[in-house]
């Protein structure tokens, strides 16, 4: 039995990643609202009723939008350090609100997610691993530079949610401010493509069957430039590039299989 996973939205617009066994499932982050999270979903086949909670990875607005509403609306238990929950400034009800620490798993009925820190210009900003039996799907986007966290699990993942922001050429040429393209390109500010693909050569697990390239620049990116640059370095992995309007295919993750073969499954009855 595999993981699915989607990217639900990815972009400065809003994020949402979901991943999930077929009975519970899991969202990292919720920017974009409520009823768009619920629209896109649905298009996908996969029920609200199977969400059981909500991380969160930072407080920048499009990663927290949605969380109130989807959160209130469905009684979603929401997962944020302290800190960042400070920064983010949002409601939720108490009940709901928990707390997670960096490298400590947290079990959401069969997964166990597992947050680790990572270097970005937030207070106490993480990504996350998503593991069910013997498969793991990481979730690292937004992050300044590749540390040493960020290449050990990266290199534990059958499929990855990648951020591939910036175009460096681009950003240098583009009509950004000079100290808006020194938060971007600095060390924590966003990855580059070639400091993603680097990642992707450097630490890729053997069993690596999905890279979805995440977060991408509206302005200083190209969505082509990016599939170009990473599928000329695939070797058998499938390569796909998130979109910041709509939602990915639905693709099913299984350890053991065969890099290259994840199976896309555009409507899905789960629940």
């Amino acid at each position: 039995m595999p993981l699915f996973i989607t990217s639900l939205n990815s972009g400065s617009n809003g994020n949402c990643y979901y991943i999930g066994n077929g009975t519970e499932a899991v969202l990292i982050d919720a920017g974009i609202s409520c009823r768009e999270t619920e629209k896109r979903m649905l298009q996908l086949g996969l029920p609200m009723q199977g969400v059981k909670a909500i991380f969160v990875s930072h407080e920048h607005s499009d990663h927290i939008t949605g969380i109130p509403a989807l959160s209130r609306k469905h009684q979603l238990p929401v997962y944020i350090t302290p800190a960042t929950y400070k920064a983010a400034a949002i409601p939720i009800d108490t009940s709901l609100l928990h707390s997670f620490t960096a490298h400590e798993p947290i079990i959401i009925g069969s997964l166990s997610i597992t947050p680790f820190p990572k270097v970005h210009d937030a207070v106490d900003p993480h990504s996350f691993i998503i593991s069910w039996r013997h498969t793991t799907i990481g979730v690292l986007t937004d992050i300044g530079h590749a540390c040493g966290d960020v290449n050990r699990y990266f290199g534990q993942c059958h499929a990855v949610f990648l951020e591939s922001n910036y175009c460096a050429e681009m950003l240098a040429n583009g009509r950004y401010p000079y100290f808006l393209k020194q938060r971007i390109s600095g060390d924590n500010g966003h990855l580059s493509n070639t400091q993603a693909l680097a990642l992707f050569e450097a630490a890729r697990h053997p069993g690596l069957q999905c890279l979805i390239l995440s977060h991408l620049s509206k302005h200083n990116n190209d969505p082509q430039l990016v599939a170009r640059l990473f599928h000329e370095k695939a070797n058998g992995v499938s390569i796909v590039v998130a979109s910041r309007y709509a939602s990915t295919p639905v693709y099913a993750i299984e350890q053991g299989a065969a890099p290259g073969k994840a199976d896309t499954k555009q409507q899905l009855s789960l629940f």
